[in-house]
């Protein structure tokens, strides 16, 4: 909030020079808090995605070494502990479905509402996965295992495409700033330069059309360089 509080006064003072604008573009502070709790929804769930994997990993693990299905989740609680430590989102994760195991409900629901609470397609996807192979008897290690290598498929395409547009996201960045020190150097070195934009129907007019352009060209660039997959 402070951040999108200080980027309202920063449009306010340098596309209109009005403490009054600073006031009604307060609500681009509740728009920025928004965005933000969004990007990092995104992050989490992604992350969720590369724990789950782990997880699942040491499910197949303990599969292998003989264990049930159930049995094979309490050891991964144990892995996820020393992997990420008991305050991760993927050891509360694993416990919650071993605490539902002990409750008596189904692993493929508790799976499934794993999913939804992280909101990640992945497991969700594993949920529907297991279930039908548990139904109709399948087999359960042949199917993990299957579901992880698509799962390290999925995260290692995406680790590519962050190597290669990482250069470009700086870049983009950086241009995201370019139009605010071209102002702030303007107005130091030559004041009053821009004082026919403020205070006049035309300078508001015009100030309000660059930055509706600043801030879609600001949405874009953000879209380009979230790739998703």
């Amino acid at each position: 909030m402070a951040q999108g509080i200080a980027i309202a006064t920063l449009f306010g003072r340098l596309f209109y020079d009005s403490h009054l604008a600073v006031f009604c573009l307060l609500p681009v502070a509740f728009i920025y808090v928004y965005v933000q709790k969004k990007n990092a929804k995104r992050r989490r769930t992604r992350q969720a995605g590369v724990e789950f994997k782990d997880a699942i990993f040491s499910v197949l693990t303990s599969l292998r070494a003989g264990y049930s299905v159930e049995n094979s989740f309490k050891e991964a609680s144990k892995d996820m502990a020393l992997l990420y430590g008991k305050q991760s989102d993927i050891y509360r994760l694993v416990a919650e479905v071993n605490k539902g195991l002990k409750n008596g409900i189904p692993l493929e629901k508790l799976i499934y509402r794993m999913g939804k609470e992280t909101e990640n397609s992945d497991i969700l996807d594993f949920a529907m996965v297991f279930s039908v192979a548990k139904r109709n008897g399948g087999n359960m290690t042949e199917t993990i295992e299957k579901t992880i290598n698509v799962l390290i498929r999925k995260l290692e395409v995406e680790k590519e495409i962050d190597v290669l547009i990482s250069a470009r996201r700086l870049e983009s960045r950086i241009m995201n700033c370019v139009p605010f020190f071209i102002i702030i150097y303007i107005s130091i070195t030559s004041p009053g330069f821009f004082q026919v934009l403020y205070h006049n129907t035309f300078g508001i007019i015009l100030m309000t059309i660059c930055m509706i352009t600043y801030i879609g060209s600001y949405l874009l660039s953000e879209k380009i360089v979230n790739i998703s997959i």
